[in-house]
C-alpha cells in the first residue's frame, strides 16, 4: 500500500562549481561538486525553500527512497513529507551532502585532477563556515535568494546557526535542534579518541590507505562504537538491552556475550563498510572548531548582534552530549539581542539521537512552528 505521507521515489542530483573556493584554513579548491536532493515544488516567487543540514555521519538523502533501493529511506523521513512536520505540500526542501563528505560531494574519496588519485589525507580541512558558503552557491544555482527556514539537528543545527550569522538576509527562520554554540571539552575529548582510533589503525597509512588498497576498518569501527554510545542515553540502552546475554550462560571470555556488545559491534561494522575514514576525521574537526563567539572574546551575545532570523530552538532531556544547558546559552544570547525565539525542552529517553526519532510531541512542535511561516 502506498505511503501517502512519503515523498516517494527520489533522485540525487549533482552540480559542479568552477569558481575557486577559499577555505577558512587558507587552502583553495579550484572547483568542487555538491550532491543534493529536493522534495516538493518551488513556488513562483521562490519564497518557500527550506534547507536541511545534516549531522556528522549523515548525507543529502533526507526523505523518500530510491527506485533501485526501496529500503534506503531518508534519515529524516519521519519529519519531511506531505502533511508531516516539514510539509512538502507547502515547502520546497533542499538537502545537500556537505563538502568533504563521502556520498558524492567533493571530498577525500574524490579524484584530485592534479594527481589522478583520490585526495585522501590531502583534502583540506573544512569548517561549518565553509559549508555555508558552498550552500549559498547551491542556493544561487537553484535561484533561491532567501530560505524560508534552515533546519538541522546536532552538527546540522550548528550549520543553521552559522547561516544566521554569515548570511542574515538570506534566512528568515532557523530551527536549531539538539545543538550547541560550541563543544564542551568532554565532547572534544570524545572526538579526539575516535580520531585516534582511526589514525592509529595500521591500515590508515597516514590517510593514504587508498594507495595501499586497504581501509582502516578497525579504527572506523571503534570510532563508531564510541560515538554511538554517546548518542544514546543510559535509560534507552537499559530499556533496549539491559544486561541480556546472547547465548545463556556466561562464557568467561572476551567474545560477545551481552546483547549491547553485539549491537555496538554490528553498528561499528555497518558504519565501517559505508563511511570514509578521512571524511570522519574532517567532520569531527569541523565540530571541534565551531565557535561563533571565538572572534568576539567568547561573548555569544555579541556574536549574534547582526542576526535577523526568528528561531525555534529544541533540546532533549536525556541528551547528555548536547545538553539542554547548551541550548539555554543559545536562547539567552538570542533574547539578549531581542530576537524572536521559541524554545522547548522535550522529555525523551533516547539521548542525543532523540532528534531523529518520531516522537509525536516533538514533531507537533516543529509542525506548529513551520505552519506559522508565511511563504
Amino acid at each position: 500500500m502506498q505511503d501517502l505521507t512519503s515523498v516517494g521515489i527520489v533522485t540525487s542530483q549533482k552540480v559542479k562549481f568552477d569558481n575557486p573556493l577559499h577555505l577558512k584554513s587558507g587552502a583553495i579548491l579550484d572547483s568542487y561538486e555538491l550532491v543534493y536532493e529536493t522534495y516538493g515544488e518551488l513556488n513562483e516567487d521562490k519564497s518557500n525553500a527550506v534547507l536541511v543540514c545534516h549531522a556528522l555521519s549523515s548525507n543529502h538523502h533526507v526523505a523518500g527512497y530510491y527506485a533501485d533501493d526501496t529500503k534506503n529511506i531518508g534519515w529524516w523521513d519521519n519529519m519531511i513529507g506531505p502533511g508531516k512536520a516539514i510539509d512538502t505540500g507547502k515547502f520546497f526542501v533542499v538537502a545537500v551532502n556537505n563538502l568533504g563528505g563521502c556520498h558524492g560531494s567533493t571530498g577525500p574519496t574524490s579524484i584530485n585532477i592534479e594527481t589522478g588519485k583520490p585526495y585522501g589525507a590531502d583534502f583540506p580541512m573544512v569548517t561549518v563556515q565553509d559549508w555555508t558558503v558552498t550552500q549559498v552557491e547551491l542556493a544561487d544555482y537553484l535561484g533561491i535568494k532567501q530560505f524560508a527556514a534552515i533546519a538541522g539537528g546536532s552538527l546540522g543545527g550548528m550549520q543553521a546557526l552559522q547561516w544566521t550569522l554569515d548570511f542574515p538576509d538570506r534566512v528568515r527562520h532557523a530551527l536549531v535542534i539538539a545543538a550547541a554554540a560550541k563543544l564542551t571539552a568532554q565532547n572534544i575529548a570524545f572526538n579526539d579518541v575516535a580520531r585516534q582510533a582511526i589514525i592509529t589503525d595500521p591500515d590508515f597509512y597516514g590517510g593514504d590507505y587508498h594507495s595501499h588498497n586497504t581501509v582502516p576498518m578497525r579504527g572506523l569501527r571503534l570510532a563508531r562504537m564510541l560515538g554511538h554510545i554517546t548518542y544514546l542515553s543510559d535509560h534507552s540502552m537499559a530499556e533496549k538491552f539491559g544486561r541480556e546475554l546472547r547465548n545463556g550462560p556466561l562464557g568467561f571470555g572476551f567474545d560477545v556475550e551481552f546483547e549491547i556488545e553485539s549491537y555496538l559491534r554490528y553498528q561499528g561494522d555497518k558504519f565501517a563498510d559505508q563511511f570514509d575514514a578521512n571524511t570522519y576525521l574532517l567532520m569531527t574537526k569541523a565540530l571541534d572548531y565551531f565557535d561563533p563567539a571565538h572572534d568576539f572574546n567568547g561573548n555569544l551575545r555579541e556574536a549574534f548582534s547582526a542576526v535577523k532570523s526568528d528561531f525555534l530552538v529544541l533540546s532533549f532531556t536525556t541528551d547528555w552530549r548536547f545538553s539542554p544547558e547548551r541550548s539555554h546559552a543559545i536562547v539567552k544570547a538570542l533574547l539578549d539581542n531581542e530576537l524572536n525565539v521559541s524554545y522547548a525542552e522535550i522529555t525523551s529517553s533516547y539521548g542525543h539521537d532523540s532528534f531523529l526519532m518520531g516522537d509525536r510531541y516533538y514533531h507537533e512542535l516543529v509542525k506548529a512552528y513551520m505552519n506559522n511561516i508565511i511563504v
